[in-house]
């Protein structure tokens, strides 16, 4: 195992997580706000070229994190725009980042079966 590259995506994942968790309480935009600003980071960085020696740098800290999703979906775009024009500008995103949204609803269904609700008290 490469402990190098482990404690750079934990540095760069970490310091992600701690700015979020700054705009949490410093600030009062809400949890969702923070989501949308962290995808729609994600895509502007990726657009100016930035984001790619992030992903390069710390690998998995950078590309799990809200903002990676946002490179994916930017990346998606990229590719189908190159290989199908102007119809990739819709179909790259979802196909870009179809895994990770059919794991998430997989997990949250699995979750919602198995799991007993409760009301609130």
């Amino acid at each position: 195992m490469d402990w190098w590259m482990v404690i750079k995506a934990f540095a760069v994942g970490g310091a992600i997580c701690v700015v979020g968790q700054l705009l949490i309480d410093l600030t009062k935009l809400t949890p969702a706000r923070i989501l949308v600003l962290y995808v729609t980071l994600g895509v502007a960085l990726t657009a100016v070229g930035l984001y790619d020696p992030l992903i390069e740098f710390a690998g998995g800290g950078a590309s799990l994190p809200l903002t990676g999703f946002g490179y994916a979906l930017a990346k998606g775009v990229e590719q189908g725009v190159t290989e199908q024009g102007a119809l990739g500008i819709i179909t790259g995103g979802l196909t870009g980042t179809a895994g990770g949204i059919a794991f998430a609803v997989t997990l949250a269904l699995l979750c919602g079966l198995l799991a007993k609700s409760k009301e609130k008290s």
